[in-house]
C-alpha cells in the first residue's frame, strides 16, 4: 500500500479526496505545509510551481491542489486569488461586488498535482459551470460552496450532500480524472 500525503489546510478538501480515492489501495494522510503560490492567472501553472517547490524540499509521495472560483462579470475574479478572496471579502462580499449584476455565470475550477515515487508527476484539472446565487444557501461544504449553484442541479453545493456533489463538482471531476490517470501509472509499473 501507498502513503500519500493531501497537502492542504483544508480538510474539507482531504474528505474529498478520501472519498474518491478509496479504491486505489492508497492510504491518504493529511499533511499542513506551506508553499509559495505564485501570482499567475492559471491555477496549473500554480501547481506546476508548488510540485517543484515542494520537491525541491524533499518531500515525495504528495497530493497538492488548487481551486477557484471565476466569476464571468468580474472577469474571472477572484480565480486564483479565492482563498484571498474568501478570507477578507467573504461570500457576503462576494455577492455584493455581483449586486445588480444580470450576468452571474461562474465556473469552479480544480487543478490537481501529485509526485508519487515510481508513478512520476500527474497534473490534471477540470471545471464546473454555474452561477452565483443572490444569497447564501446551506450549510455544507465550504469556502464560497453557499453562493454557487452548478448547472446540473438546483441547490448550491452547501446543500447537496458530499457524495452527489462529488459527482459534478470541480474537485470530484478533476479527481476522477487524477484516479483514471494514477490507475494507469499503477498498472504500468
Amino acid at each position: 500500500m501507498i502513503r500519500v500525503k493531501v497537502i492542504t489546510s483544508n480538510p474539507g478538501k482531504l474528505r474529498e479526496f478520501q472519498s474518491e480515492l478509496s479504491g486505489l489501495g492508497i492510504e491518504l494522510e493529511h499533511l499542513k505545509v506551506e508553499y509559495k503560490e505564485i501570482q499567475t492567472d492559471r491555477l496549473e501553472n500554480v501547481v506546476r510551481h508548488g510540485l517543484e517547490e515542494l520537491k525541491n524540499r524533499g518531500l515525495d509521495n504528495f497530493i497538492i491542489d488548487d481551486s477557484g472560483l471565476f466569476i464571468d462579470s468580474l472577469g474571472g475574479f477572484p480565480g486564483v486569488y479565492s482563498a484571498y478572496a474568501l478570507k477578507t471579502l467573504g461570500c457576503k462580499g462576494i455577492l455584493s461586488l455581483i449586486e445588480g449584476e444580470k450576468d452571474r455565470s461562474a465556473h469552479f475550477e480544480c487543478c490537481i498535482g501529485s509526485s508519487i515515487s515510481g508513478l512520476g508527476d500527474i497534473i490534471t484539472c477540470a471545471k464546473a459551470h454555474g452561477t452565483i446565487t443572490h444569497r447564501e444557501r446551506g450549510d455544507s461544504g465550504f469556502g464560497f460552496d453557499p453562493i454557487f449553484q452548478p448547472n446540473e442541479d438546483k441547490r448550491t453545493y452547501a446543500e447537496i450532500p458530499l457524495d452527489e456533489k462529488n459527482l459534478i463538482s470541480h474537485r470530484g471531476r478533476a479527481i476522477r480524472s487524477f484516479y483514471r490517470l494514477l490507475e494507469e501509472r499503477m498498472e504500468r509499473s
